[in-house]
């Protein structure tokens, strides 16, 4: 009985982890192995396991078989610990592995490492599950005895894992990589992984300086991409492309190089050239429709609609990114004036990233060409599908009813919106800001502390509350507490910078008024701000600087109402 089961369970364990490949084409990909299958053992190698042992382990591979993973998973967890043998541990961690079990991956890798001391796979296996568990001394440990053997490591592994560790963890975890690169002081892996590290830790000048300073090997591509990411987040992108450029002649058929070489040519507004190299992605890799996207998106980008708008119809055909391909294809046929078109492929959008978005502009479009009936139609409609965009696609209609000065019908439909969700913040604030528009102060100033009981920290509604109580009444010391509580929450909002400069002109702190205004202004070259600081330069006797800041919005923005009536009110005129 022992010999049939020993046989069994060796035959089993040397299938390997085909044994847990599911057939279904739907199910998750068989464990890549790190290396090739040793020579099978012969059956007795099992024969000194008890009983129990090999029933256990056969129990567990059948159960494999039958995609009942649990079981084989624990047996295999507990029978590496109660026999210590490296092979069992090993088909437990592929297990462990393929499931994505971390803590059952971590104790039979130190296992399978422990009791196989010899073997780099079990050594790499330990430290990287190490390293994933945040252990990184230990980590560190396993690779030195990796790189010892003159095997292959994962110092870029182990660097990477510390990412969102804290700075104390990253500061030894370096000076470890320091002490192994005396003893191995031209060890790729090892400066690569130092390297990330100095990267993770902001120090992107001295990453650069290593990586300069030991220059890639032939056929290392990782410490390149390494580089190129480093000089663009230095502002220095220019200089990657020559690197980039020689190493695709090197390496035509490496993607990533390939892609990243592409997608640096459009950073560099290079269009035409990173059109032709993603075209050459394409054709080298048809079957891969990410990048067929990318190549449509860099197509848009260079103006080449017809290019651009038959890489996306390919897409739909294929039934890949079709959402974003209607959604694109809607923007190509807007550029080129043909608005009918647009509402159709904006129609054909179905739910997901660019619902909103195309319903946002398929309203637009319709008011805008005085079609508001059928873009109220299309969007209750659209309410009615998809009930879980409800409140978005109310907070929709209404935006672009404003944006056409139709403030009535956007105050109804909100009305008609807290019927249905009478205590949406979202919807709350969006009355409140139309309350603003029919000079029901009252109702917004309800609104607005409504939402700040519910949301104390709500720096958008502090703001709204603080600016319009500055700016409509003569409470000047309540707006500026509520102000205040919002610059607290958020100071780098260009808009409450923006209410602070006013709130300090309403109490005559015009020096301090003109400091905050400016700052918003650059910050955010907004027509109401640039009405606001020129109006405090104008009281301030600095009338010619105001009409220059005045000139220089009405430029960008020639029919702003806010614009417009500042000029009226304090030159008698709408026009400088």
């Amino acid at each position: 009985m022992n010999r049939f089961l020993a046989s069994l369970t060796a035959l089993a364990l040397l299938g390997g982890c085909q044994a847990f490949a599911p057939s279904a084409p739907d199910s998750m990909p068989p464990v890549e192995e790190s290396s090739p299958p040793s020579e099978p053992a012969e059956p007795q190698e099992y024969a000194s396991f008890s009983e129990e042992t090999l029933f256990a382990l056969l129990t567990a591979e059948l159960a494999g078989q039958r995609n009942r993973f649990d079981i084989a998973l624990g047996n295999y967890v507990q029978q590496a610990n109660a026999t210590q043998d490296p092979g069992v541990a090993e088909r437990g961690f592929r297990i462990a592995e393929y499931l994505g079990a971390e803590q059952a991956a971590l104790d039979t890798a130190l296992i399978w490492a422990q009791n196989a001391p010899d073997n780099l796979d079990a050594q790499r296996a330990a430290a990287i599950q190490l390293a994933r568990a945040g252990r990184y001394d230990e980590s560190m440990d396993y690779m030195e005895s990796v790189l010892q053997r003159q095997g292959d490591t994962h110092f870029d592994f182990l660097a990477l894992s510390a990412a969102e560790t804290d700075p104390d963890t990253r500061a030894g975890l370096l000076q470890s990589f320091d002490r192994l690169l005396q003893k191995h002081p031209a060890n790729g892996q090892l400066l690569f992984g130092k390297a990330l590290l100095l990267q993770q830790d902001g120090r992107p000048q001295e990453a650069l300086e290593l990586l300069e300073a030991q220059p890639a090997k032939k056929n290392e591509i990782a410490p390149l991409l390494l580089r190129t990411r480093l000089l663009q987040g230095l502002k220095r992108g220019d200089e990657a492309l020559p690197l980039l450029q020689k190493a695709v002649r090197k390496h035509p058929d490496d993607k990533r190089l390939r892609l990243t070489y592409a997608r640096l040519l459009v950073e560099q507004q290079r269009l035409d050239d990173a059109k032709g190299e993603f075209v050459a992605l394409v054709q080298r890799f048809p079957e891969d429709d990410d990048l067929r996207f990318s190549l449509a998106l860099v197509c848009l980008e260079a103006e080449s609609w017809r290019e651009g708008i038959i890489y996306l119809e390919e897409l739909i055909e294929r039934g890949s990114h079709v959402d974003a391909a209607h959604y694109n294809l809607a923007r190509a046929y807007e550029e080129m004036g043909e608005p009918e078109s647009a509402l159709i492929e904006y129609g054909l959008v179905g739910p997901g990233n660019d619902f909103l978005p195309a319903q946002a502009r398929q309203a637009e479009l319709l008011l805008s060409s005085q079609r508001g009936d059928e873009a109220s139609n299309r969007l209750s409609k659209a309410r009615e599908s998809q009930p879980d965009y409800a409140i978005q696609l109310y907070l929709i209609e209404s935006e672009a009813l404003s944006k056409q000065d139709q403030h009535e019908r956007a105050w109804q439909l909100i009305q008609q919106a807290l019927e249905q969700y009478p205590e949406d913040l979202n919807l709350l604030y969006t009355r409140a800001m139309l309350a603003e528009k029919r000079d029901d102060i009252e109702r917004l100033e309800q609104d607005l502390r409504f939402i700040l009981e519910r949301d104390p920290e709500n720096s958008m509604a502090l703001n709204a509350l603080g600016y319009t109580l500055a700016d409509r009444t003569t409470r000047y010391a309540e707006a500026r507490s509520l102000i205040e509580q919002a610059y607290r929450l958020n100071p780098d909002d260009p808009a409450i910078l923006d209410s602070l400069g006013w709130v300090n002109f309403r109490q005559g702190n015009l020096d301090e008024a003109e400091r905050l205004l400016r700052l918003a202004l650059r910050r955010f070259p907004d027509p109401e701000v640039a009405a606001h600081l020129g109006e405090v330069l104008w009281a301030q006797g600095k009338q010619r600087e105001a009409r220059k800041i005045w000139a220089n919005a009405l430029k960008e923005q020639p029919d702003s109402s806010i614009l417009r009536s500042t000029l009226l009110r304090l030159t008698g005129s709408e026009t400088l």
